[in-house]
């Protein structure tokens, strides 16, 4: 069961970077796992496998935000916050449901508090269903979940776990520490490429839009995503630009009667023949022409 386990991550991280290696050649491993100090008790989890995460020392215990893509970098996780404080780890806040944030959880300890959005554990339980190597973390689901914004207190100060709607999927959430203006944003944000918007999932381009917009108007200085290094307000404004003008360009090429394939070659998107078949899931530019045209 181990053995498949780890086989089953290899192969999602090379999915999820979108890199194929050559035939009899190891997929690319991730960079040593680090922690970074952003404001007073707040920390970034960088590296290993899976993607950003973070943790918050509180009165009493510690916050770890998202749970990496093994139980190894969880472990490893759970090492660094050992150097840090001896208080126990007493809370989970998971972002969204992608397997590289939830994947690890089996590293943390039995019992914690695991928070998340209701569509969050939803779509955890019915991945975790669905493969055999995933099954022992349904034991994992999180025991607390929500549908609107929620907000965590008597932990030395308080957190706020914001809901704006489906965006990258329908359960994502943010982690905002108004004290410090950190806010930990999962998959809301991508820089140096295009976002992913994840439509099996419920996941939606406008949402993601009013999502960022949403984000701007937070009291925060400091964005952490699930993918990038820390972020600004002028890094979410300008992507929320990006998506908007993308968005009004598709829309003029439908109503001037140009196909998927035509909009798509536009963008720069079209596939090369015998491109490797690394990325399973859509374009930006296709899911907005899905939403644009399909029948409401």
């Amino acid at each position: 069961m181990k053995k498949i386990f780890i086989l089953s991550a290899i192969a999602l991280i090379s999915v999820w970077t979108g890199l194929d290696a050559p035939a009899g050649q190891q997929p690319p491993q991730p960079p040593p796992l680090t922690v970074q100090n952003i404001k007073g008790h707040i920390y970034l989890v960088k590296g290993g496998s899976g993607a950003n995460g973070g943790f918050f020392i509180g009165a009493k215990g510690v916050v770890v935000i998202d749970a990496k893509m093994t139980a190894e970098a969880a472990k490893q996780t759970i090492a660094e916050i050992r150097k840090i404080t001896p208080l126990p780890i007493t809370h989970l806040l998971i972002t969204h449901s992608d397997l590289d944030h939830v994947n690890g959880l089996g590293g943390f300890p039995p019992g914690l508090k695991i928070l998340a959005h209701a569509q969050t554990k939803k779509d955890m339980d019915e991945a975790f269903q669905k493969d055999e190597a995933l099954k022992p973390l349904l034991a994992y689901l999180p025991n607390q979940t929500f549908t609107d914004d929620f907000d965590l207190k008597g932990l030395g100060e308080e957190i706020r776990l914001l809901y704006f709607g489906p965006a990258h999927t329908s359960g994502d959430i943010v982690v905002f520490f108004a004290a410090e203006k950190v806010a930990f944003i999962g998959d809301l944000a991508f820089i140096g490429r295009d976002p992913l918007i994840h439509k099996q999932k419920g996941g939606t381009s406008f949402g993601l839009v009013k999502a960022l917009k949403d984000l701007l108007a937070l009291d925060a200085e400091t964005y952490i995503a699930g993918h990038n290094d820390p972020l600004t307000k002028n890094d979410i404004q300008g992507l929320m630009t990006s998506v908007e003008e993308k968005q009004a360009k598709v829309r003029d090429m439908i109503k001037a009667g140009r196909s998927l394939d035509e909009i798509k070659a536009a963008f720069g998107i079209a596939a090369a023949a015998g491109a490797p078949a690394g990325r399973s899931w859509p374009s930006l530019v296709e899911i907005i022409y899905q939403e644009l045209t399909e029948k409401k």
